[in-house]
């Protein structure tokens, strides 16, 4: 008997729900295809990111109904005694390693979290932890670990690598290649 097929957007049901999605945290630097080293503004490559992907929700009807990483910045810009600084959240637990990822979320992230979500009205939190380079047929594709995590009960709800189309040489395009595959796990285009 076949094994049945993975859900193809285990995060549709967060689709109608109210979620607040941090900037991008961190570009890793040292990758299999030294990409990662020739980017010479790792916060503007990363926004490129996070604008494709706001741009792909709103395409999907989704606007709306999710913070995107420019409200919550807005927001904590307005509360900036209150919030963190939403590009640099305290995401080093999330970060991919051998081991399993936590379940739990520490201090100072879980309270950072807290406040970025009150900021916006949610519960959840989606923060793309990290974006690497990696080989692949024959080519390089941009990589991203996702988290949605509860805020409430400070736990990981659900995290994993998202990959872009593969491309020759490194741009843009590959960045936003990933975002659209991200919000595929939320909604269909």
């Amino acid at each position: 008997m076949a094994a049945p097929p993975a859900d193809v957007r285990p995060l549709a049901a967060f689709a109608a729900q109210r979620v607040a999605v941090a900037p991008a945290q961190r570009l890793r630097l040292a990758d299999s295809v030294a990409w990662g080293g020739q980017v010479s503004s790792p916060r503007e490559y990363l926004g490129t990111l996070d604008s494709a992907f706001s741009a792909a929700l709103a395409e999907r009807g989704m606007g709306a109904a999710w913070a995107l990483p420019a409200d919550v910045v807005r927001a904590a810009k307005r509360n900036a005694a209150y919030a963190a600084n939403p590009h640099a959240l305290a995401v080093g637990a999330l970060v991919p390693r051998r081991s399993p990822p936590p379940e739990d979320l520490t201090e100072p992230l879980a309270s950072q979290l807290r406040t970025l979500v009150a900021l916006a009205d949610a519960r959840y939190a989606f923060v793309p932890v990290e974006l690497r380079f990696e080989k692949g047929a024959g080519a390089g594709r941009a990589v991203v670990h996702v988290a949605l995590l509860d805020a409430r009960s400070a736990q990981v709800t659900w995290s994993g690598d998202v990959a872009g189309d593969t491309a020759s040489t490194l741009s843009p395009a590959l960045a936003a290649s990933a975002a659209v595959k991200i919000a595929d796990l939320i909604v269909a285009p």
